[in-house]
């Protein structure tokens, strides 16, 4: 989509490159441009792909790169995997790992990339509602759920991250800052997110796993359900079953196969790459690696003690794929770039690590049957349901198949975190999900204390980024305690 970033970037106001100091202006300086461009379904269809070039974000190791360039899913470890118990930076110096230890400030540069970087997604979809009666009324539905699938997908990780947000649902002017930057509560994000997930859900096909999807839109829905401030498991539970029972997707037989097999079975929702391709490659595979930089002192996702434990005693055939253990550090191993080699030491990462191509994995099976058992646990402690059982066996027979059928009468809530944690590690959801069990305060401040770190309950939302709260000119507020 190569060419799809450059057209984007000129028609969507988006600013990173040309106008710093007016991030949040959805539009460039003169509407024109972009009334002159969208004449054809085709050119409704090239600002869709848009939307999603906005999720791919720019690598970060490209050369000739600037700070702040839009970096959209690549530094989602950072800001979710480095705030759980899961994993930390080689390095205690540097702003990636303030994360880790808790001291994320509103300077933070990566914090400030994401929080842009979703919005930079939000406005481009606005941008595509705006201009939808172009498109050929035949494809009109489809393309409205689609943009509103990844407005709601980038609005759910803002809202989770930092709370009360802007809700902007349509193009406004750069000077509208009362609509761009005026925060509103978490349950008015949360209406607007189940509004546009309903919607995809009731429009979209299953005809892809690289763009939105009836599944993606209920799995992520379901996920919404359980995370909202009024939870709605029943929901949650109709959804997956509905995913479950549609018959599109399976757990693979081999964990491995799951992250270096593109696209495949059970996947659902993937963010793609190309490998050693400037533009359409991602830099988090090389950031994964403690040896890939000189001095190996940048590495990034070293896994805790804690979570070895839970690989040791849950994991299966699960470990081996998820790390490597060296004896001085430990690495991750979901997301090898091509070519790499563990069979030496120090290990190689091919001819393009910084350049890799594995795709960033949204949703996949795993996660929905998991979701299935918490919905079914709802507000209580644990879940007989036969479909819950189903469930959490058919991932649990995967990792031990020597053991399978595994015999599971019941499942507590804490035994479901336990597995989630081991299927799901270095997939960005062990933060969320501690916030949705209602256990992130006393996990992580039980964490901090055995690793030396200072943690409070005002870590469990990001701080606004300083930089947006200066151009809104005093409307965007601040979150409690920075």
């Amino acid at each position: 989509m190569k060419h799809i970033k450059f057209l984007v970037f000129a028609i969507t106001g988006s600013v990173f490159l040309s106008c710093s100091d007016e991030f949040l202006s959805p539009l460039p300086e003169t509407a024109i441009a972009v009334e002159s461009f969208f004449q054809t379904d085709a050119d409704v269809l090239s600002g869709i792909y848009g939307i999603y070039d906005g999720l791919q974000g720019v690598n970060e190791n490209t050369e000739g790169n600037e700070a702040n360039a839009n970096r959209g899913v690549q530094l989602e470890h950072l800001l979710t995997e480095h705030r759980s118990d899961n994993t930390r930076t080689q390095t205690l110096e540097g702003s990636k790992a303030d994360f880790h230890r808790y001291v994320v400030d509103a300077t933070n540069v990566e914090s400030e990339d994401y929080y842009q970087s979703m919005y930079e997604v939000i406005f481009r979809a606005n941008n595509i509602l705006d201009y939808i009666d172009i498109a050929d009324a035949s494809n009109q539905p489809k393309y409205t759920a689609e943009a509103k699938f990844l407005r709601a997908y980038a609005y759910f990780n803002l809202v989770r991250l930092y709370g009360d947000v802007p809700l902007v649902t349509e193009v406004v002017l750069s000077d509208d800052k009362e609509a761009l930057f005026t925060r509103v509560s978490v349950e008015q994000v949360y209406a607007q997110i189940v509004s546009d997930l309903q919607e995809a859900v009731s429009v979209l096909d299953n005809g892809s796993k690289s763009r939105a999807s009836r599944a993606a839109a209920q799995a992520l829905l379901a996920k919404v359900y359980m995370t909202q401030p009024t939870r709605n498991y029943a929901g949650a539970q109709q959804l997956c079953d509905a995913i479950i029972s549609s018959g599109r997707f399976s757990l693979m037989s081999d964990y491995n196969d799951v992250f270096y097999s593109e696209l495949n079975d059970e996947i659902i929702f993937a963010v793609q790459y190309v490998t050693g391709n400037a533009q359409e490659s991602q830099g988090f595979s090389a950031e994964f690696t403690s040896t890939f930089r000189q001095g190996g002192d940048d590495g990034q996702n070293i896994v805790n003690d804690n979570l070895i434990a839970d690989f040791t005693a849950f994991g299966g055939d699960r470990t081996s794929v998820s790390y490597f253990t060296f004896p001085t550090r430990t690495e991750v191993t979901k997301f090898l770039p091509d070519g790499s080699d563990f069979s030496v030491f120090p290990p190689t990462y091919g001819n393009n690590a910084r350049d890799a191509g594995n795709d960033y994995i949204a949703i996949r099976y795993s996660d929905v049957l998991l979701m299935r058992v918490e919905a079914a646990i709802g507000t209580g402690t644990s879940t007989s349901d036969l479909g819950a059982l189903m469930a959490f066996q058919e991932v649990k027979d995967r990792a031990f198949p020597d053991t399978a059928p595994n015999s599971v009468s019941s499942v507590s809530k804490t035994e479901l975190l336990v597995e989630r944690r081991v299927e799901l590690a270095f997939e960005n959801e062990r933060f969320f999900d501690l916030l949705r069990f209602g256990v992130a305060d006393a996990v992580l401040s039980a964490h901090a204390i055995e690793e030396g770190y200072i943690f409070t309950s005002r870590s469990l939302l990001l701080p606004i980024p300083e930089s947006e709260i200066n151009l809104s000119g005093g409307l965007l507020t601040q979150n409690p305690g920075y």
